[in-house]
């Protein structure tokens, strides 16, 4: 019980970790497309903002018609001259300047103070003064900002060019002079964009043009399902998604209790699940494989689904969850599959965005899977289960469209894709059924009518080595067959066990009164001996078992067979033998253990019954009741089925399916008579 709560309590871990946190509250939704999921309600006032194709205009817009804002340097023009006096002065030291060169340059002087009278912007701007895109700016003066015209602005490019006709008459000399004295280094505007008062004022524009437009109230719906997502709706749902993650954010307590729901909440599903089993599955509950199993197949499955569904809009109806009750079905019973796929089906909806319709459809699956594989003895019953899923899935999906809408215009018909692919998906349970065999050591019914086709290798063998041995596990397995399914047990699990329970005689075929002919190796053996010889085809068997690769639950008949029984002709001769002495029957008890399942402890009667039977003198039904009462009675007698869950109630009906199976096998035909004369 321990190991099965920690087992529960690591899946409980591993599932809240990979529960979705704050992207549970996040959609996958593209603008123009249908809204998939189920209507969305306002949990709280949310603000109507623009659409992206309105902020989009109005971004173009402003964009065209902002009037950009510079800043003005009195001192520049000062800067200027003086850089170009320094320039000058340090040509002078080299050179001594003419005449013509003094006139240049104060000509060259009062020309740019001129032009900085008027401002001299950035090259950039002065381009769109020219081509009269900006005919307007804005310039800071005493803190304020204060419109103007350009008319009257030059810049840097503007200057160097128009300067040489104010220089001189000789323009081609007057520019090559300017070039010289450096004047377009120099040169810098007085008028500077400011990017940061610029930046402000654009978005105060942005925002007085896009502002709210109004409130989606708490409890209004934001979006129908089905709805196709207008750019307005698309603003929406992003307004939602960032104010829940806001919320989420600002408030870590809210972030701790969301975590300690979603693991309340799985623990809450596995201590049910866990309830179940104790309760209604015992023998599931108490075998440690078939738990790990169960609670590995549920967190695996989740997993997948989660990353499935995080990858692709809708991606975990493509995880065929029809699997898990097929797989539980094959190794358990009805019951147990319905109630551990419910189990996970209800972890994935807590994980999503659209639980009911999820819950739905899934849980119409299961159960299609589970009612058209009773008894899975057939590959091709999967293709079947398949097709069952697939109507389950697409006819829920129709039927929950015309409810939720009045009409299938709003088909999602990548959906219905997707949910074909599960249905298709869930034929690789078989391929998953093997995997499990040998990784958990369970035995499906298909591998138990496969290991009872006598054409199986260990069985054509018995066959030809043993043929005595075969025809009376044939016989045990018919007899116990009968009375298995009588007793609602696992009729292909007894089969399957009785022809194998006798495979160890093939190490020591004519020691076995079935195999002898005319010489008995017994009359020159010691009792002790020969006692050992019989009990060793327990152990052989075993041997044989491992080297063949049977099932554990098929060893399991080798070994409980014979239980702790005696091997009892050979104890009482060796008693007879020394009878002043206290004999131990240990060395002529079987190693056991005793029968363990129903199975076992049917497979240890009807194997000592069909044995018996063969010596009766007549079958009459009142000698076959009486060896029938008297084996089954002396082994309950002794203890050997003690240990099994064998109920008394089903021992009566084990022995009248024995006496008529017994009977059916001894009836002697009626003698024909001879034909008249007269007809011959």
């Amino acid at each position: 019980m321990l190991l099965n709560l920690l087992m529960a309590a690591l899946a409980t871990i591993i599932i809240v970790y990979f529960y979705p946190h704050l992207e549970a509250n996040h959609y996958k939704f593209e603008e123009g497309r249908p809204w998939n999921y189920s209507k969305l309600i306002a949990p709280f006032d949310i603000p109507i903002r623009p659409d992206s194709a309105t902020i989009l205009y109005v971004r173009d817009s402003l964009d065209r018609t902002f009037i950009p804002v510079f800043e003005r340097k009195p001192e520049e023009v000062s800067n200027v001259i003086a850089s170009l006096m320094a320039r000058w002065t340090a040509n002078d030291a080299n050179a001594t300047p003419t005449g013509t060169d003094a006139n240049m340059r104060r000509r060259a002087v009062a020309y740019i103070r001129n032009a900085y009278s008027h401002d001299v912007i950035e090259n950039e701007y002065g381009r769109r003064i020219d081509n009269g895109t900006l005919p307007n700016i804005r310039i800071i003066q005493a803190n304020t900002v204060k419109p103007s015209t350009t008319n009257d602005i030059s810049y840097p490019d503007r200057v160097l060019r128009e300067m040489p006709h104010a220089l001189g008459t000789d323009t081609l000399w007057a520019a090559d002079w300017i070039k010289n004295n450096g004047i377009a280094d120099a040169l810098t505007p007085n008028l500077v964009y400011s990017t940061e008062t610029s930046n402000m004022l654009y978005q105060n524009d942005l925002e007085r043009f896009t502002a709210i437009k109004g409130v989606i109230q708490q409890g209004q719906t934001i979006i129908d399902k089905g709805a196709i997502i207008s750019p307005q709706d698309y603003t929406n749902l992003l307004t939602y998604e960032r104010m829940i993650d806001e919320q989420l954010t600002a408030n870590s307590r809210s972030q701790w209790l969301m975590w300690l729901g979603q693991f309340l909440y799985t623990a809450l599903l596995f201590t049910a699940l866990l309830a179940f089993l104790r309760f209604s599955a015992i023998d599931v509950w108490n075998n440690t494989r078939s738990m790990a199993f169960i609670l590995l197949s549920i967190t695996i499955f989740f997993v997948i689904g989660i990353i499935l569904d995080a990858s692709m809009d809708a991606g975990i109806y493509i995880m065929p969850y029809a699997i898990v009750p097929v797989l539980l079905i094959v190794f358990f019973d009805a019951p147990v599959a319905l109630f551990v796929s419910l189990v996970l089906i209800m972890l994935c909806a807590g994980a999503i965005s659209f639980p009911l319709e999820f819950i739905v459809l899934e849980l119409l699956a299961a159960v299609a899977a589970v009612y058209s594989l009773k008894e899975l003895t057939q590959r091709s019953q999967l293709l079947r289960t398949s097709l069952f899923v697939l109507i389950a899935y697409e006819a829920g999906y129709f039927a929950i469209e015309l409810m939720m809408n009045g009409s299938i215009e709003g088909t999602q018909w990548n959906m219905v894709v997707y949910l074909a692919v599960s249905a298709a998906l869930s034929f690789m349970a078989y391929i998953l059924m093997v995997l499990v065999e040998r990784a958990f050591g369970f035995v499906s019914v298909v591998t138990l009518i496969e290991l009872a086709d006598t054409n199986n290798p260990v069985l054509r063998e018995l066959s030809q080595e043993c043929p005595g041995t075969f025809q009376h596990s044939m016989a045990v397995s018919n007899l116990a067959t009968d009375a298995a399914i009588k007793i609602n047990a696992n009729e292909q699990l007894v089969r399957a066990g009785a022809l194998y329970h006798d495979i160890g005689k093939m190490s020591n075929p004519n020691f076995f009164t079935e195999n002898q002919r005319s010489v008995n190796p017994h009359d020159t053996l010691p009792p002790e001996r020969s006692a050992q010889i019989i009990i060793g085809h327990v152990t052989d068997g075993l041997a044989r078992a491992d080297k063949a690769g049977l099932p554990s639950v098929v060893k399991d008949f080798i070994s409980q067979h014979h239980g702790k029984g005696t091997a009892k002709y050979f104890y009482y001769t060796y008693c007879k033998q020394h009878p002043d002495e206290h004999v131990d029957p240990k060395p002529f008890q079987y190693p056991g253990p005793n029968p363990q399942t129903r199975e076992a402890s049917l497979l240890m009667m009807a194997d000592s019954v069909e044995a018996a039977s063969r010596s009766l003198q007549e079958h009459t039904t009142e000698s076959i009741t009486a060896l029938v009462n008297k084996i089954i009675d002396g082994q309950i007698a002794e203890g050997l089925h003690n240990e099994s869950p064998l109920h008394f109630r089903d021992v009566n009906t084990i022995k009248e399916a024995f006496v008529r199976r017994l009977m059916t096998m001894y009836h002697a035909r009626i003698t024909y008579p001879d034909a008249p004369k007269n007809q011959s």
